[in-house]
Parts: structure tokens; sequence; C-alpha cells
């Protein structure tokens, strides 16, 4: 007869890695929560922090994994805000409860006083199972909105997606594209292998900086490591995608993606100053709105901010949430 005792076990990047692999019923989320990302931010950002996996077992099955650092008495999901838009723990549905109850045994064992979560979903197991439990328990629990995500629901069609749009936004819309038409031929191509990726990135780069002051601020030298080691990862385990609007086999504008399941997640893009008049940005946006269409996609995910460009191509807010909770 096999046990059902509950154990824990602390894990690494490898075991985790594995894990995502096997057969299980685990929910991985999203991105952000995937060994390959999780391992890429940890070599460039977790200097001096522990880590710290922890494996929720019942009797042989995993039923959650806490993908943890510590600091202090202090514990906090892997990942920083400024390039992980939101985090959470990976639970098997419907096995949230134990796994918390668990968890949370497991932190005041090892005098952990405080969990410093965020940003996260409303969905998240950290909103919907955690602070319920947390609150239950009679523990300090804290919320804070702190930003938002936005994110468009896709319909099956293309034509049915332009009709989403309010009126002024579509006919806008097409217009642009018409005045780039007239440019030249456009073709919107995308850039799935690893060595062609790796290969692009420069080219993605240099659009990234010039397209905004902001942008060529945020490209530090470590940043750009983490980028190229992220590609390179997610690449790996075929997520990554640079999608790219040419016009006249030209390059005026990439964005940067991941494909993971259902979902598009835009994490960047970049243009060709010199094709500003045309809207190459927002039309490489478009394009990949309509790819993601053609393949069966469901969401586009526009990710973390709330610039105005979201909005007009049919992107609803998610609010984002800090949460802290004191177990101490």
């Amino acid at each position: 007869m096999k046990s059902n005792a509950i154990n824990v076990t602390e894990e690494s990047f490898a075991s985790l890695t594995a894990l995502w692999k096997s057969q299980n019923r685990l929910d991985w989320n999203s991105i952000f929560v995937l060994p390959a990302w999780m391992q890429v931010w940890w070599q460039e950002f977790g200097r001096g922090d522990k880590p710290y996996f922890l494996n929720v077992k019942q009797g042989e099955e995993t039923t959650g994994i806490a993908p943890l650092f510590l600091q202090g008495k202090t514990a906090s999901l892997v990942g920083s805000a400024d390039v992980c838009d939101y985090l959470d723990f990976i639970v098997v549905p419907g096995q949230e409860k134990d796994f918390f109850n668990t968890l949370l045994d497991d932190l005041k064992k090892r005098g952990i006083e405080d969990l410093d979560l965020g940003a996260v979903r409303p969905n998240s197991t950290v909103m919907t199972s955690l602070v319920p439990l947390a609150r239950e328990k009679g523990c300090e629990v804290s919320i804070k909105q702190e930003d938002v995500s936005v994110e468009l629901e896709l319909p099956d069609t293309y034509d049915k997606y332009l009709a989403l749009l309010e009126g002024k936004q579509r006919h806008e819309l097409n217009r642009k594209i018409r005045n780039a038409s007239a440019e030249g031929k456009l073709n919107y191509r995308i850039v799935s292998d690893k060595a062609e990726l790796n290969k692009t990135l420069d080219d993605f780069f240099k659009m990234f900086t010039e397209s905004r002051h902001d942008k060529a601020e945020f490209l530090t030298t470590d940043m750009e490591t983490y980028f190229r080691s992220l590609l390179d990862a997610m690449a790996g385990i075929g997520l990554a995608r640079i999608g790219v609007l040419d016009l006249d086999n030209v390059p005026v504008a990439m964005i940067l993606y991941f494909d993971y399941r259902d979902c598009i997640y835009l994490y960047n893009s970049g243009y060709d100053p010199r094709y500003e008049s045309l809207s190459a940005g927002l039309l490489c946006k478009v394009m990949s709105i309509q790819a993601g269409i053609e393949s069966g996609k469901k969401v586009f995910n526009f990710l973390k901010g709330n610039e105005i460009y979201k909005y007009r191509l049919g992107g609803k807010e998610v609010p984002l949430y800090r949460c802290g909770i004191n177990i101490g």
C-alpha cells in the first residue's frame, strides 16, 4: 500500500527542471515560474541570497512547489519586478490548502517571520488560497495594488478582433496600415530557431535602445547579459520568439515575446526611428496579434505597464498586488 503521508524536500534548479519535464499535475501557470526563467534570474540577480525550493509531497506525488529565496527572517518568491511581471507558487489544482498549510508550518520552523510576495495577479494561488488561509490562521496580511498588467482575449478570427476595437481606433489602425503599405510591401515573420534568435538579438537591441530614451537607460551591461541569457534559455525549451516587421525586406520593427500554452507574452519591443512616421512599432504588435489569432492563441498578454497603445489595441487591465504576510 502506498503511503499518503505529507513530507517536504528541498529541490535544486536541476531537479525542478526534471520535475517540469516530467508528467505531473502541477500548474506552471506562467513563463515567470518556469525553472529555465527562474534559473537565469537567479544567476544574474540572486547574489547573496539563499534559495529555498520547497517540494511538498503527498506520498509519491508532488502537490506544490514554493520557489522562494530567504533574506534573514523574510521569504520572497524568486524574481524581481523589473524583469518578472508577476509571480506565484506552483501547485496542483485542488491541493492548495494542504500545500500552503505545510509551507507555512515549515517556514515557521525555519524561523521565517514574513512573506514578501509581489507582484501577484488576482487569480494567483497567493490571492485565492494563501491569503484566505493566512487570515484564517490569524496572520497579519497586507495587500496593496502596485501596478497593472494589460491583456487581450483573442477571438478566433482577425475580423472579429477588429470588431472588438472602438470605431475610432479601428479606423485609425486601418489608416496606419494603408499608409505603411503605400510605402512598400509589409511582411511579418517570426524567428524561433535558436541560432537565428541569437543573431537577430543584436538588431533587436539596436531598435530597442534607439526607439526610446528610457529603454536605452534600462539596457545596462548587466541587463543586456540577462536578456541574452534569458533568450538563450527560453529558446532552449522552445518558447522564445522575435517577431519582425519588414518593409520591402528591410526590418523596421521587432518584438521579443514568449509563446507558452495558449498565450503570447509580449516582453519587449523596438523599432527603427526612421520609420516612426509609419507607426512601425504599433503595426508590428498588431501583426503579432493577427499571427496569434491565426495560430489559435487565446490571450495576447501585453504584460506590465499602462501604456496607452495597449488599451487602443483592445487590452484590458489586470491589477497586480504586492502581498505581505506576517507568520511569526
